[in-house]
Parts: structure tokens; C-alpha cells; sequence
């Protein structure tokens, strides 16, 4: 998006120019001398944390504003989760029984993209961590539908590339998770959580205290494979001992298939509101 602000001062790029092209001398050699803004190692100081957290919270904002999105469908669900084809390769056979979620979860990108793009801007944009399993499965669905995608990936210790099916032009890379988390949440319209692990319980829980704190929207919240979650977490255990309300139980619902989530979202009650009280305070 061309920037039409006109200004009187040089701009950025021109002295960053201007600066490969002084004389060669003990002074310009020095890393004083370097563009505070051009230089990776003072950026990279303990003391300028503040700033990269603001950059990396304004990079993606600023382009995803000026690619047009207005609001995404979340995708959370465990990168370990394999393709149906592959699901002999799977290190147990639990993860390979859950790979039906693989196909859920591209099919349910399909239809939710299919829908954004018959709404004026971009509505419904797919969003994912950007990595394999789940989040593969979501980025290949809205491919599947002409429609373009998020991939929010970050740095870990092993080696990590984002999928080959997120649009190029919204393909993130964070340094920081709980920036990462903001950019998932700040445009999510439904947020939808696959079978997954630690990442994927974080994500899940993090959003949900969001919303049960009436810090966020409530949202359509839908959880695939009830079995799956309800054989990890005692949900209505939380609720009997009182450490969360029962009316919190009604914060999320379980599904299935991608047409019933679709169907669930279309029927959400109290989509956009906000809660003023805590049920059970």
C-alpha cells in the first residue's frame, strides 16, 4: 500500500543509503556510528525489549490492515496430528485415530473461507500457527477454496518452516508467544481448537479466561472431538468444585465435523457481547 503522508525530512531508507556510502575511517567503522535503527546489535540490547515487543505487535497489525483483513476464524489444534494418508506413520495409534480431525479441520477452512469471500472485504480469514498437522490442515483448506490465509509460526529450537500452504504475503514470524497470542485473538470472529498438546491447552485456556473475565467478546468457542477432550479435562469436576461457574460451561461447545461447527456459528447466541460480572464471584 503506497504511503501518500508527504514530509519535509529525508526518509529513512535514503539515509540508510546515504550511510553505506561515507568514507571508510576508524569513526564510521564504529558501532556508535551506525543508524540506531539500522542496527541489529543495538536493537537486539536487554534494554530495548520494549520496542521489539511494540514491533512485533505493530508489524503483522499494519499488514494485515493493508492487505484488508478484517476479522479471521482461529484454527488451534496439535502439530503432530497427521494426514489421513500418513496416519500409519503416526507414533501411537491415537494420534493416528485422530487424524480424521486433519480432514475436519481442512474442510471446516474451506467452508468458513468459501463464506468470507462472499462478504465485502476479507471476513472469516483462516488463521493458524502456520506449522504441520492441524494448522497445515487449515491453511490447505482455505487454499482448497481460492481464498488466501494466516500463518502465525514462531521461533523454537528445532527447525521449523512454515507450511508450503499459508499466503505468503501473511506469513508471521514471532519471537515473542504472548504477542503471537494477541494477533491470534485481536481480529478472531470463531475460534475453533483441534486435538493437541501443551501449545494447543495454553491457546485453549488463554482465550477462554479472556473471555470468561469479559476481557474479550464472546466468540462461537468450539471444540472438536468430545470424546478427546473430555477424556483429558474433567470440565463439569471444575464446575462442582466451584473454581469456575457452571455458566462458564456454556462458554464453549463441543463438535464434530466441519459442517456442524459451521452450523453452530451461524446459531451462536451472544456473539460481540462482553461480560460485566463473573458468574460465581
Amino acid at each position: 500500500m503506497k504511503d501518500d503522508r508527504r514530509s519535509r525530512f529525508r526518509d529513512a531508507h535514503t539515509d540508510i543509503e546515504t550511510s553505506h556510502e561515507v568514507p571508510d575511517t576508524a569513526q564510521t567503522r564504529a558501532p556508535s556510528y551506525k543508524l540506531a535503527f539500522n542496527d541489529d546489535d543495538f536493537l537486539c540490547r536487554e534494554e530495548l525489549r520494549p520496542v521489539r515487543l511494540q514491533l512485533e505487535l505493530l508489524k503483522p497489525q499494519l499488514l494485515m490492515d493493508e492487505y484488508g483483513v478484517d476479522s479471521t476464524v482461529v484454527l488451534f489444534g496439535g502439530a503432530r496430528i497427521p494426514r489421513p494418508e500418513n496416519k500409519d506413520q503416526a507414533r501411537t495409534q491415537t494420534l493416528a485415530d485422530l487424524s480424521k480431525y486433519y480432514d475436519e479441520a481442512r474442510e471446516f477452512a474451506r467452508l468458513m473461507t468459501l463464506r468470507g469471500m462472499q462478504e465485502e472485504g476479507r471476513e472469516y480469514v483462516v488463521c493458524t500457527g502456520g506449522g504441520p498437522g492441524v494448522m497445515e490442515a487449515g491453511n490447505r483448506g482455505a487454499q482448497d477454496a481460492g481464498g488466501v490465509s494466516i500463518g502465525l509460526n514462531i521461533v523454537l529450537p528445532h527447525e521449523q518452516a512454515p507450511n508450503e500452504f499459508v499466503s505468503p504475503d501473511l506469513c508471521f514470524n514471532f519471537h515473542y508467544f504472548a504477542i503471537r497470542k494477541m494477533h491470534f485473538l485481536m481480529r478472531a470472529r470463531a475460534v475453533t481448537v483441534f486435538p493437541g498438546g501443551f501449545g494447543t491447552l495454553d491457546e485453549t485456556f488463554e482465550a477462554l479466561t479472556l473471555i470468561q473475565t469479559g476481557r474479550m467478546e464472546r466468540v462461537p468457542f468450539l471444540l472438536f472431538g468430545e470424546a478427546f477432550w473430555r477424556s483429558i479435562i474433567n470440565w463439569e469436576a471444575l464446575s462442582e468444585a466451584g473454581t469456575i461457574s457452571a455458566e462458564d460451561l456454556d462458554l464453549f461447545r463441543f463438535v464434530e465435523t466441519a459442517q456442524e461447527a459451521v452450523d453452530i456459528i451461524d446459531n451462536w447466541e451472544g456473539a460481540g457481547t462482553k461480560r460485566d460480572v463473573i458468574p460465581g464471584r
